[in-house]
């Protein structure tokens, strides 16, 4: 899957949420792709934590099982965009004021996205479908500019390479191909679970046990 075209009118706000937010990134950092990664990981990682809490919740409250595992997916993802976040940390090195950025951009979006999700799960979903594709385009805007020599390739960070697996000698260029990859992965997954949103009623848990 590559780029959703919005279907209707909750498809386009998601997307333009989406493109207003790229649009403060590219302005803020440019090309400074690692120092980008490193604020919009923190972000990344709000999403899958807010949304997998929230249906586990549900899961309690409606003692509903969840059928289609929507929790575990999303707490990885979760996991998985957090470990992004430590992997670019110690690839960029933010200073103090990317920190404190850090700090304002997860509080304003966790709060942001949590009434987004509890009243419009499906916008939700969207948005974030939506924010993957932005990621993909990111990361391979990042793979170009290492190709090309205007960034060095770097060898990978010990994180990345206890994270992933990845041999010893592995290069920037390595990480930068599996966390694009990831992102692809989130993409269809989100973008698949708002269309699961609306071919469900907005009810993505199974019934109840009994």
């Amino acid at each position: 899957m590559a780029h959703r075209k919005p279907e209707n009118i909750s498809d386009h706000i998601a997307l333009a949420i989406t493109m207003a937010l790229r649009f403060l990134a590219d302005t803020f950092f440019k090309k400074r792709y690692g120092h980008r990664a490193v604020v919009l990981e923190t972000v990344a990682g709000v999403p899958g934590m807010v949304a997998g809490m929230w249906q586990h919740l549900r899961s309690l409250r409606g003692m509903k099982n969840d059928s289609r595992g929507w929790i575990k997916t999303l707490l990885e993802e979760a996991e998985n965009e957090r470990m992004h976040l430590m992997i670019f940390i110690e690839i960029a090195k933010p200073n103090a004021f990317e920190r404190y950025l850090i700090l304002f951009a997860q509080a304003v979006f966790w709060n942001f996205y949590f009434v987004l999700y509890v009243f419009f799960p499906k916008v939700a979903h969207r948005m974030v479908g939506y924010f993957e594709e932005q990621a993909v385009i990111s990361y391979t805007q990042y793979l170009e500019e290492i190709d090309s020599g205007l960034i060095e390739n770097t060898p990978a960070p010990t994180t990345a390479i206890e994270y992933y697996g990845l041999r010893t000698d592995a290069t920037l260029r390595d990480v930068v191909l599996r966390v694009r990859q990831d992102e692809e992965g989130h993409r269809d997954e989100n973008h698949g679970m708002a269309d699961l949103l609306v071919s469900t009623r907005g009810e993505p848990l199974g019934n109840s046990p009994h």
